[in-house]
């Protein structure tokens, strides 16, 4: 097959492509390289430095590499940034994903769109969630995500595609960077390596859904392979609270890690999980990799001095 990745030379976008070559796929990546590291990719991908917010530009990738599918990854994933810019995070999140469907129209492509599990369900939604929970976002990020499915959604009406969306959980692993403001995985790894203090927000008992970077890839993968619409929920559909995440990490360390705590941020829920039968019923697809596992190979990642094509 014939793909494009959107915002591929990302953590997650690289680990994507790979995944692609790896199983004999032709892939081109579209990334502004705002964020993207070209470093992060196989030599032997072609990279094109786009936004999709400019349309012209995009249509003229996409109509040179013609993909039939394009993985959209591209983004504004800062929620923070979206409570303070929100319009801008629309212009990203929701315009740009319009021009990725137009573009992908002129080609007759398939898409297939990274949305969010962990900013689109509410505060009252049960834990874990299926996907027919209606959402209830608490910031702009989750709904210019949702908006942006809405769309996939609109033009599988309108022109009988079959774009698809994946909900993911909080993904992390090599290549995310350490020294970030997002990815608590990766940054409680930097300071561990650094010897400092690990900051908890809150009373560190609140949970996320902690899914490895190589089974989201794998999940792409599946739903690649399918060829239907749908949106599936991609996390493991377990609850893992802060301070476990630190009690695992104080064994992949060596030691005993001794959080400092600060006052919880406003808007933050404090349970959160995927329910992922969906998935693993219509895309033959389960995560593989355990949490303990998971912080384990991002430890030693770091302590390795972060390489960008770690975690092959």
């Amino acid at each position: 097959m014939r793909i494009l990745v959107t915002g591929g030379a990302g953590f997650i976008g690289s680990h994507l492509t790979d995944a692609f070559l790896d199983n004999g796929d032709e892939v081109a990546v579209l990334d502004d390289l705002s964020r993207g590291r070209p470093g992060r990719l196989d030599p032997s991908v072609v990279v094109h430095k786009a936004s999709i917010t400019d349309a012209p530009a995009l249509r003229a990738v996409v109509e040179r590499v013609r993909p039939e599918l394009i993985c959209h990854l591209a983004a504004q994933i800062d929620v923070r940034v979206s409570v303070d810019a929100p319009a801008d995070d629309a212009v990203v999140n929701v315009v740009g994903t319009v021009n990725v469907l137009e573009a992908a129209r002129t080609v007759g492509a398939r898409v297939l769109f990274a949305s969010t599990g962990g900013a689109i369900y509410g505060v009252d939604a049960p834990v874990p969630t299926p996907e027919d929970v209606a959402p209830g976002p608490e910031a702009p990020y989750g709904t210019a995500k949702y908006c942006a499915e809405q769309y996939l959604a609109l033009y599988n009406r309108l022109y009988g595609t079959r774009h698809a969306a994946l909900r993911l959980a909080n993904v992390y692993g090599p290549r995310q960077d350490p020294a970030g403001e997002a990815g608590v995985v990766g940054i409680f790894c930097g300071r561990a390596v650094r010897g400092e203090r690990p900051t908890v927000f809150g009373d560190g008992h609140q949970t996320r859904d902690y899914v490895y970077v190589g089974d989201v890839a794998e999940a792409f993968v599946a739903a690649a392979r399918t060829d239907r619409p749908g949106v599936w929920n991609i996390g493991t559909s377990r609850e893992t609270s802060v301070r476990e995440l630190i009690a695992l990490l104080g064994q992949a360390s060596g030691r005993e890690l001794d959080p400092e705590f600060s006052p919880a941020r406003p808007g933050e829920l404090q349970r959160s999980a995927l329910a992922i039968d969906s998935a693993a019923r219509d895309l033959g697809w389960t995560p593989r990799t355990t949490v303990a596992e998971g912080i384990e190979s991002v430890y030693r990642w770091v302590e390795s001095g972060s390489p960008d094509r770690a975690g092959r």
